[in-house]
């Protein structure tokens, strides 16, 4: 049994953006074995995700606070990170929450940064578009590690203070 889901069920931080600056700007190699800053931003790194995930027993939760001092949560029952050699391909299932539902579109979809393009975006490198690495579709709604406030209409990146993605049980 795993320290995360032993007899106290204590999340487990996998993500945190508190500044929407250029710290997720990060290589293949960096988001494999995760950073940190003294300000709070944080990825755990895609390695230990897929270590943690791979056996389907997790849920993910993220956490949004926007501009106007609101907080907004998705939540998926089912996530799973696959390996490297899968391009740490997300797999998320079962969204509920009080905001729109943008990871489940992102869901089946390889991870991109600015040195290894994953994405479906014809027209070059979601990573490099947005300023950081990510599961990206065509440079898709759900892109919690972008610079803040890129891109067009409300998405969960958008007029947003911090995220904060954990596992849980």
């Amino acid at each position: 049994m795993s320290v995360l889901c032993a007899a106290f069920c204590v999340p487990l931080l996998i993500q945190q953006n508190v500044d929407g600056s250029n710290f997720f700007n990060r290589s293949w190699a960096e988001f494999k074995v995760g950073f940190k800053d003294s300000r709070g931003n944080y990825w755990l790194g895609n390695e230990p995700l897929h270590q943690l995930t791979v056996n389907g027993r997790y849920k993910l939760r993220v956490d949004l606070h926007n501009t106007r001092g609101s907080w907004y949560w998705a939540e998926y029952r089912g996530v799973a990170v696959l390996s490297e050699a899968n391009s740490y391909k997300l797999m998320v299932s079962g969204y509920t929450g009080d905001c729109s539902d943008e990871l489940s579109s992102q869901g089946a979809m390889d991870f991109t940064t600015y040195d290894r393009d994953n994405d479906w975006w014809f027209q070059g490198n979601c990573a490099v578009w947005n300023g950081g690495g990510f599961w990206y579709k065509s440079c898709g709604d759900a892109n919690v590690n972008t610079i803040r406030n890129r891109g067009n209409g409300f998405k969960w990146y958008y007029n947003l203070l911090s995220i904060r993605m954990m596992l849980m049980c």
